[in-house]
């Protein structure tokens, strides 16, 4: 099965490293015209060249997703540089853990309100296209209860939730809504791979979890976002599909 995205536009709300640089990379590849944001001015500067190498058009800008108001101006800019919108992905992620105020404000700002934000202000792109679409990533901790990321694991089980909900909304206008949840996914300077050295004792234990014996990576997670976000998923809409090398099997 291969991908071909040319001609189409894809915006990708948290795309700079880890996941979210996978995803754009793999649209970017497929002939897609990419758009990324994200807050730090130097993974943007190199994702954009990154992009460009490719020979598609690229929009790059910062965006801080726990603002309402820069949502609704980076959509804006990225659909009318474009020329569009034909697929949304939403991947950014506060990160929040424990039980803690902090945590939940993050969790919900940015992993839930960003997501239903950026998905209210590409709507009339998306309604334009002919073949919107809409991916959210979640995440397998939204599936069982946890005790070490109890306000993460809660929000993400509302992105899942969202996700079908707005997806039935969508569903008369023809625009599909899905979610991926990736088990744990390492990548240079993410959060497994420094967990390494400064917790190895849970590192070691997230990858005796793991049937497969080792962690995902980006590309793994990005060939899922492609697949729903193609015509081979054309009557695909309102699931979450896991991907995590039998991770919630244990």
């Amino acid at each position: 099965m291969s991908f071909d995205f040319n001609g189409k536009r894809v915006v990708i709300a948290g795309g700079s490293r880890g996941i979210g640089r996978g995803i754009a990379l793999a649209f970017a590849q497929a002939g897609a015209a990419v758009s990324v944001c994200a807050r730090n001015p130097d993974s943007l500067q190199a994702i954009d060249a990154e992009l460009r190498a490719h020979g598609h058009p690229v929009h790059t800008t910062s965006c801080d997703l726990a603002v309402g108001e820069q949502i609704s101006a980076y959509i804006a800019a990225a659909g009318k540089a474009l020329g569009g919108i034909d697929t949304l992905v939403n991947n950014a992620s506060g990160f929040g853990g424990g039980d803690t105020e902090a945590g939940w404000e993050a969790g919900f700002n940015v992993d839930l309100m960003a997501t239903v934000r950026a998905g209210h202000a590409a709507l009339p792109f998306l309604r334009q296209s002919g073949s919107g679409a809409i991916v959210n990533i979640t995440s397998i901790a939204a599936l069982h209860p946890s005790i070490r990321t109890a306000s993460y694991a809660a929000i993400k089980a509302a992105v899942a939730h969202y996700t079908a909900s707005h997806a039935l909304a969508l569903a008369p206008e023809r625009i599909r809504v899905n979610a991926v949840a990736p088990g744990s996914i390492e990548f240079p300077g993410g959060s497994w791979e420094q967990r390494k050295t400064t917790d190895p004792k849970l590192y070691e234990g997230i990858l005796r979890s793991i049937p497969f014996g080792r962690l995902g990576t980006p590309d793994e997670i990005a060939n899922v976002v492609l697949f729903l976000a193609s015509p081979y998923a054309g009557w695909i809409t309102g699931q979450m599909l896991v991907v995590d090398g039998g991770q919630v099997l244990t």
